[in-house]
């Protein structure tokens, strides 16, 4: 099957009728349904059903249900369905490709980031889930005589909203830790990309996961956001700030905790003494990734006066260079946008800075040859304070370049904005790299890597400072963040009161030199 858009033909792969009717299945609805689009050609790719409020409080008590059951089985038990999803993962990669391609527009290279991190993530907690969650000896009030225990228990239903950019990412890689914990999920993910998080459901169903566990609701916030939010026994959401703080004030009143992983208008350093083949490449990759549609690529790019125009030099040919398309092969090096407001976006930041000054070294232009919502890669130099672009996150294939002279002032410059998401450092001293790398205020800085180093390092953590966020998914409080903490305690030979044949005096100054014991013997 071949499909033509403007003077592109390129070849495809639908989605089979039959799998997109199993997958609408799994949606919680009694009503309604919506067509999507694939990006590439705005042709229709599903039909998917609608969610109602009622829909969304009727998947909330069946989840509810079922998670009475999964909490009381082994951590050991519940991993299993997990563990065999990743053989079926490798083995059926095509499959989901395709559809996360068709749903977001993105290459096939970007696509098949989205299939490694979910793998690697369920293998991470598959395999620390029950050391994680297991009952932990904690030093009790007195030693010996008292002994203290850490339990996690479930916090129940976690109501969780995913966005459309990564949609198997960052829907299943958080949904895993969660049912891993004992809890179940209500999950709202993107209309316009949900058939990935849909075909992970489906496909954990097959493998043993109650199918009343994970629910899936789909539809407009103004109709489900409300119940979502007041039947959630904690809440993850990734987004936009303005979107997170709305969660924030909506939810908070109820006292039920909350994560949110936000925006971010992420900056890249390069001192002077990067390798700046290694770092040119690493840039590209950085910047444009998925068209720029990632919370943490780079969008600022500062470069030390000494190699700035022979770093830009390199950057521009290799950003030029970029082969587009809608291709469902690895051949593309960046896609399509997947919204067209997206494109409004991009176009209306890169517009407003060319007219206030900006210069254009790269792109700079949408291109409706390739498809409805391609957009060139695009760099642009002499971008001021006083332009959209240069604070507000673009959200697209864009970066912005700047010159600095000193360590103290491309710092305080990476360090100018209300986000802290994610940042980037290239130096061939990587020590010194790191002591740059701690004075930015991002909850991750990479160096020597765009984005991914830190961001596949499943056993440290990942969020945002400032505007960027609150929590962190990923390591061991990716799991923990969805269970609360119960401490039991026990008290043993002796009471916390003095004995009958003991006045209270007598016993608080015996407790007084108890004390000095245990700070000189260090039992405390």
């Amino acid at each position: 099957m071949a499909i033509s858009t403007g003077n592109q033909t390129f070849p495809t792969r639908s989605l089979a009728p039959a799998l997109v009717e199993r997958l609408a299945s799994r949606v919680t609805s009694s009503g309604g349904s919506t067509t999507i689009p694939t990006p590439f050609t705005g042709e229709p790719l599903a039909t998917l059903p609608l969610s109602s409020a009622d829909d969304v409080r009727k998947a909330y008590d069946s989840a509810r249900t079922a998670q009475r059951a999964w909490a009381k089985l082994p951590v050991k038990q519940r991993v299993k369905p997990f563990l065999a999803l990743i053989d079926v993962l490798v083995d059926r990669r095509e499959e989901i490709l395709d559809v996360i391609q068709l749903e977001t527009g993105k290459a096939r290279r970007h696509a098949y980031e989205e299939f490694v991190d979910v793998a690697l993530c369920s293998l991470y907690y598959a395999r620390r889930a029950d050391r994680l969650l297991k009952p932990k000896r904690r030093q009790g009030a007195f030693p010996v005589a008292t002994r203290a225990y850490e339990h996690r228990q479930p916090k129940g239903v976690i109501g969780l909203i995913s966005p459309w950019n990564y949609p198997f990412t960052l829907g299943v890689s958080d949904i895993v830790p969660a049912l891993m914990a004992g809890n179940a999920v209500v999950h709202k993910p993107d209309t316009q990309t949900a058939l990935s998080s849909l075909w992970a459901l489906d496909l954990l169903v097959e493998l043993g996961l109650p199918k009343d566990l994970w629910q899936i609701v789909l539809g407009d916030p103004a109709e489900i956001g409300d119940p979502l939010l007041e039947n959630a026994d904690y809440l993850a959401f990734t987004g936009s700030t303005r979107g997170g703080r709305a969660i924030a004030e909506k939810i908070a009143p109820r006292l039920v905790g909350y994560s949110l992983e936000l925006g971010g208008k992420n900056p890249m350093i390069v001192l002077a003494d990067a390798d700046l083949e290694r770092t040119a490449r690493g840039a590209v990759r950085a910047c444009f990734t998925n068209a720029g549609q990632l919370c943490i690529s780079i969008e600022r790019l500062y470069v030390h006066e000494d190699i700035y125009d022979t770093f830009v030099s390199r950057f521009v040919e290799q950003v030029k260079a970029m082969k587009l398309g809608a291709d469902l092969t690895f051949e593309p090096e960046m896609g399509s946008l997947t919204y067209a407001r997206q494109m409004d976006a991009v176009t209306k930041h890169v517009d407003q800075a060319v007219e206030q000054g900006a210069t254009v070294l790269a792109g700079g232009k949408a291109r409706p040859d390739l498809g409805p919502l391609f957009y060139e890669p695009t760099v642009l130099a002499e971008v001021t304070g006083d332009m959209d672009l240069c604070a507000n996150e673009t959200f697209g294939p864009v970066v912005s370049l700047y010159k600095f002279r000193s360590e103290d002032e491309v710092i305080a410059r990476a360090n100018d904005t209300s986000y802290g998401l994610n940042a980037s450092v290239w130096t061939k001293d990587v020590a010194h790299g790191r002591r740059v790398a701690a004075q930015i205020q991002a909850g991750t800085v990479n160096i020597n890597e765009g984005y991914g180093a830190a961001f596949a390092s499943y056993d440290a953590p990942m969020g945002g400072m400032k505007q960027s966020g609150v929590g962190r998914r990923h390591g061991a409080e990716g799991l923990l963040k969805y269970t609360e903490v119960q401490t039991i305690a026990s008290q043993h030979f002796m009471d916390l009161e003095p004995p009958p044949s003991l006045s209270y005096e007598k016993y608080a100054n015996v407790l007084a030199g108890a004390i000095k014991v245990m700070k000189r013997f260090r039992l405390k």
